[in-house]
């Protein structure tokens, strides 16, 4: 069976429609809930680069945590370093669901990204 790295929260919407559609392809998920315990610093900077995505967008920019600490103003005056310490330290501040092989990673849960990235 095909295993997953799967980072969400259990009481998400967009993450239960992302197991179920990663379930549905066949794969095993070895869930993390962020909320609990977010990726250290170390993982993120390899999950990002993994991605190719830049820095800002595992910000989960809607969600309460990044509005309190008013992240809109904040996040172009930071270094990659200094954001990735930030998700480190905040679970809810990560965009939802992340997943990995450990090659390949998607942020966040859209049905074309997973059919095309992890299997129809």
């Amino acid at each position: 069976m095909k295993k997953l790295t799967f980072y969400g929260y259990p009481k998400c919407g967009t993450c239960r429609v992302a197991v179920k559609s990663l379930s549905g392809k066949g794969y095993e998920l070895d869930s993390h809930n962020l909320f609990e315990q977010a990726p250290s610093a170390e993982v993120l900077t390899e999950l990002i680069g993994r991605s190719g995505l830049e820095v800002k967008k595992f910000f989960n920019t809607s969600g309460e945590a990044y509005k309190e600490l008013n992240l809109k103003d904040k996040l172009p005056t930071l270094s990659d370093k200094e954001k990735i310490e930030l998700l480190a330290s905040n679970g809810r501040l990560i965009k939802r669901p992340v997943v990995t092989d450990g090659l390949k990673v998607t942020v966040g849960f859209k049905d074309d990204d997973y059919d095309r990235v992890w299997g129809s």
